[in-house]
């Protein structure tokens, strides 16, 4: 069975807290998994999570600060020991090709594992597989970061009471999909297109072009929201998204599930986690809300 969702690693941004570990995110895809922005203590709270190594076919790093990146060098010496059979690309700002061959190279291990280096340094297409196209977007952070986005192909859905109707049935179905037409009746009159689900991934920046594009009719959106609305001048100053921006950014892009995390560890009171869901919901994001915890599994959405 196919399985699509988020699985949660950490929540914190810059340092991590009591209950929060550093970023960490992984998208079981069908089955690919894509791990996003390992921080520091990645690699343990896969354990906790259940996930392993040899789950892994991606890793999408969207800048190179250490609560997005530090995890790399334990998950790719991970990757080794565990002699994962099957490639492994990496996705990372070009202009931080020093840093990564750093965490890469950070102490001795033996390479068992193909990791093959993918880095970034433009808007489009990274990969395209039968499942999905890999985009990324430029952010606008101090340092370059990148967003990345996923699109699945959108499929023909055959409806059975107009093939019923047209009288067409067993290997005729199929023959008219490959064909295009049976005896006078088009493909299009006995199907429908079914949209391919869309997913992105917004980390560190403020409001920008790369944000909407991102964002736009995303099934699910995992977005940083690192301060309240009330340091919405913190937020600009450093680079980051309030939750109100974040959901007013959803809203507007039409996103369906809305997954907030990357938060501020000035927001350590037990209310806080309800006091971004309020001021998301009073920028008028009327979907399905997540305030991400650690170990927080998050499907996505089932198609319309």
């Amino acid at each position: 069975m196919s399985v699509r969702e988020l699985v949660v690693l950490g929540t914190a941004s810059q340092v991590p807290t009591r209950h929060r570990n550093h970023n960490g995110y992984l998208l079981r895809w069908d089955g690919e998994g894509i791990l996003f922005d390992p921080g520091e203590g990645t690699q343990r709270q896969m354990l906790r999570a259940g996930v392993a190594a040899h789950d892994l076919n991606r890793i999408c790093v969207t800048h190179f600060h250490g609560d997005h990146s530090l995890g790399l060098a334990g998950v790719i010496q991970r990757i080794n020991l565990d002699r994962v059979p099957h490639e492994v690309t990496a996705h990372y700002p070009r202009s931080g090709q020093r840093f990564f061959d750093r965490l890469r190279y950070a102490t001795a291990y033996r390479e068992t594992a193909d990791l093959v280096e993918a880095p970034v340094d433009t808007d489009g297409p990274l990969a395209i597989t039968p499942s999905y196209t890999l985009q990324a977007h430029r952010l606008s952070h101090p340092v370059e970061s990148y967003g990345y986005r996923l699109i699945e192909p959108d499929r023909l859905r055959m409806l059975p009471d107009r093939l019923a109707a047209h009288g067409i049935s067993g290997p005729d179905v199929g023959r008219i999909q490959r064909e295009g037409s049976l005896g006078g009746v088009a493909l299009e009159e006995v199907s429908e297109t079914r949209r391919g689900q869309r997913f992105a991934f917004v980390m560190d920046t403020r409001l920008c072009p790369g944000v909407h594009a991102l964002a736009d009719g995303c099934d699910l959106l995992v977005i940083e929201s690192t301060f309240l609305d009330e340091d919405v001048t913190l937020a600009e100053e450093h680079g980051h998204l309030t939750a109100g921006q974040a959901a007013a950014v959803a809203r507007d892009a039409g996103v369906r599930h809305l997954v907030l995390t990357h938060f501020s560890q000035r927001y350590s009171g037990p209310s806080s986690p309800a006091e971004f869901e309020r001021q998301a919901r009073a920028a008028g994001f009327e979907g399905e809300l997540t305030v991400a915890r650690d170990l927080d599994r998050v499907p996505l959405p089932k198609r319309r």
